[in-house]
């Protein structure tokens, strides 16, 4: 495992913090694009640590289908407010009259609502899925809650308010997950990689005195040594010493 745990630990919070402050008037729109693009970057790194590439690949298609939500919310509003304007003579005030242009808006608006709602709702079910691959890995809850409160605030959108907290909520309890996220102790990957904890013994004195004799013949291994020495000089070498010995002493 070489990817540095602390590393992502903080790519992730800080990622998460700028997503809870999103909500900041002007500037939140910036805080959350680099919010999602260091939780990313986070979440990455997570991957490639407790090698599950699960991780990343959940958040990433959540983003992607966050992106779809809100551009499907922004053609609503843009929907409902030309038709509105179509109903108004682009004034925009009291003297309303139903067009056919406010009633094309309506329909238009309804229609990418629905879209809106319903890429947001998958959204939020794959970034519990990744949040709860975390805290499965990890042991760390927060992330379990965090991804309960994200899916069901998405669900409860439709009541406006009381979704939208539940997702600030969650998103919350995300960046006290990373907070708290601790990396794997790490002797469990390298102290015992075999699961031997037994220490090497020293062979007993019976397999001691087993390996002295000779398995075949039941002969001590010491005095076969000394007969096989005692064949080799008389049988192989007498021949070739007998042509160097002098004519006198082989007569």
């Amino acid at each position: 495992m070489g990817t540095n745990f602390q590393y992502s630990k903080t790519l992730a919070m800080e990622g998460s913090i700028l997503l809870t402050l999103s909500l900041v008037p002007y500037v939140g729109w910036v805080l959350g694009i680099i919010g999602i693009i260091l939780l990313l970057r986070g979440l990455k790194e997570f991957a490639n640590y407790y090698q599950d590439n699960e991780i990343y690949q959940n958040s990433l298609t959540g983003v992607k289908y966050y992106i779809i939500a809100l551009i499907a919310a922004a053609v609503a509003i843009t929907a409902i407010v030309i038709g509105v304007g179509s109903a108004t003579s682009f004034t925009f005030k009291a003297n309303f009259v139903f067009t056919a242009g406010f009633a094309a808006g309506l329909i238009a608006f309804f229609a990418a609502l629905s879209v809106a709602f319903v890429f947001f709702v998958l959204a939020s079910t794959h970034l519990r899925k990744t949040f709860n691959t975390l805290a499965e890995k990890s042991g760390e809850h927060s992330f379990a809650t965090a991804g309960s409160l994200l899916w069901w605030g998405s669900v409860l959108t439709i009541f406006f308010g009381f979704g939208f907290i539940l997702i600030f909520i969650s998103w919350i309890f995300a960046v006290i997950g990373f907070f708290t996220i601790r990396a794997p102790q790490q002797q469990q990957y390298s102290s015992q990689p075999y699961g031997n904890t037994s220490s090497p013994t020293q062979p007993s004195a019976q397999a001691q005195q087993a390996g002295k004799y000779c398995s075949n013949c039941g002969a001590p291994i010491d005095q076969m040594e000394l007969i096989v020495q005692t064949v080799e000089n008389k049988y192989l070498k007498t021949p070739f010493l007998f042509f160097f010995q002098s004519p006198s002493r082989v007569i």
